[in-house]
């Protein structure tokens, strides 16, 4: 069981580290879309696309570099007594907030499946059976067969008018990604507490 924990704790580190490396550039690029906008409105035509897609590089900024934070420990956290405790004492401490992390991060998760579902045309209540649905219609049957389940494809309401699902299914992908750091982060908890090292 040892092993196996091991090997999954290096696995999601391991690719949450490398992902969190490569999204931290993301600053500039949000930085470039935001100088380009302040450039297009002061010289030429002000284009519409700018601000939107800041914010949709803020949301893959901010969401796919969520699972990296946790790991590095770079959260907020209230150090009033916890700098004093012991460190079994602090494993135990983190290890209940982290329960209630994953708990967290599973609504959100739920949530996000609901929103991108609604996004791509399905407005009824069971949004875990539409994407059931979709999965095994798009193995047995392709990505046409696929399409076809799909109804009225969400757009954002403003001038520029671009779809939402992309955005909503990156929010899916770091919800995911968070709720395996979390288990990680637990798993080494655990470990702490039982005096083994990961």
């Amino acid at each position: 069981m040892l092993k196996l924990a091991c090997l999954y704790v290096r696995a999601v580190d391991g690719f949450n580290r490398r992902l969190g490396k490569v999204i931290m550039w993301g600053i500039f690029v949000m930085a470039a879309i935001l100088l380009w906008s302040s450039i297009s409105k002061t010289f030429f035509n002000p284009s519409l696309w700018t601000l939107e897609i800041a914010q949709f590089a803020m949301v893959a900024y901010y969401v796919l570099g969520g699972p990296y934070s946790i790991q590095m420990g770079s959260n907020v956290r209230m150090d009033l007594f916890y700098a004093e405790w012991s460190v079994k004492k602090k494993a135990w401490f983190d290890a209940f907030t982290v329960l209630l992390l994953i708990f967290y991060l599973c609504v959100l998760l739920y949530g996000a499946l609901n929103s991108t579902a609604y996004s791509l045309g399905y407005f009824g209540k069971d949004s875990i059976g539409f994407w059931w649905d979709l999965f095994v219609t798009f193995i047995t049957g392709g990505p046409d067969a696929a399409a076809e389940k799909l109804g009225y494809i969400e757009r954002s309401p403003t001038a520029w008018r671009p779809y939402l699902w992309p955005v909503k299914f990156i929010m899916i992908f770091g919800f995911f990604l968070m709720l395996l750091q979390t288990v990680s982060e637990l798993l080494k908890d655990i470990a702490r507490i039982k005096g083994v090292s990961l």
